[in-house]
């Protein structure tokens, strides 16, 4: 069952006495599951910790923060209101249960990359990291995002492959099946932070949609914007391929806030 929370905390159950959020108000948008990204507001000029991490908050007294897809359950906001007064909101986040495929005979190649590469795919890693770690103060993480393309979902958040015994790296995206060419558009207001081809996701951009969050579009055929170009939600950014390591054409969309992997599915209004 998906646990919503989307309430002033003022008559929220998750809070330890109704006495002690009086004239509090603490807004919080998302499902309180593995892989979800909280929205909130607090008083502007508040400080938030989510656990003991301090989060960035804009002036409006929005923030973000979010859980990755094997996270422990139990985590707390602390709130200090400009005039000192701290208030700890206790999280309950609910587990959830993955696709796990065992598959054997596999060859080796399709299991473990071939030497030569290593190097490339540790660079890879270290750009796609530096660009996750930008923390802008955009806002377009706000608004409700578009699906950035049409078609069959053919892969979901947190599955995972065990090819001959050996457990593959889960699956951190939306994957949306569609022809080659088809359009990729920005699922929020944004700035191009990468634009280059990886090794595994091949053509792969990452936009900035501010807060430490970040869309991954990977596996394209072609992409239309450059790094540093700013872009507008639903803006067409680039076309489905089949790119780096995959199957068949498809868009693999991805969600972070800054080094967490987030399940963008989440965030879709059904």
């Amino acid at each position: 069952m998906k646990v919503w929370l989307k309430a002033l905390l003022l008559s929220c159950s998750i809070l330890t006495s109704q006495g002690l959020w009086a004239n509090t108000e603490i807004t919080l948008n998302g499902q309180l599951i593995q892989g979800s990204l909280i929205r909130g507001k607090v008083p502007s000029g508040s400080t938030v910790l989510f656990n003991e991490q301090e989060l960035s908050i804009n002036a409006r007294g929005q923030f973000v923060f979010g859980i990755g897809r094997d996270a422990s359950l139990r985590h707390q906001l602390t709130v200090i209101k400009p005039d000192g007064s701290q208030q700890v909101v206790p999280l309950q986040f609910e587990a959830r249960q993955y696709d796990i495929q065992h598959i054997t005979g596999v060859a080796q190649k399709y299991v473990t990359p071939p030497a030569e590469v290593t190097e490339r795919i540790q660079n890879d890693t270290r750009k796609v990291r530096a660009v996750r770690n930008t923390l802008s103060d955009k806002t377009a993480i706000f608004a409700e995002p578009y699906l950035p393309a049409k078609g069959r979902i053919s892969g979901v958040y947190g599955s995972q492959r065990v090819f001959n015994g050996e457990p593959r790296n889960p699956h951190y995206g939306l994957d949306i099946a569609a022809p080659i060419g088809a359009p990729v558009l920005a699922p929020w207001d944004g700035q191009v932070l990468l634009a280059e081809d990886l090794y595994y996701s091949g053509f792969t951009l990452i936009i900035d949609h501010g807060m430490g969050v970040s869309s991954t579009l990977m596996h394209l055929h072609a992409i239309d914007v450059v790094v540093g170009q700013h872009v507008r939600q639903g803006q067409k950014v680039a076309e489905v391929g089949a790119s780096g390591r995959v199957t068949g054409p498809h868009l693999d969309w991805r969600i972070n806030w800054l080094q967490e992997r987030l399940d963008p599915q989440l965030l879709l209004v059904e």
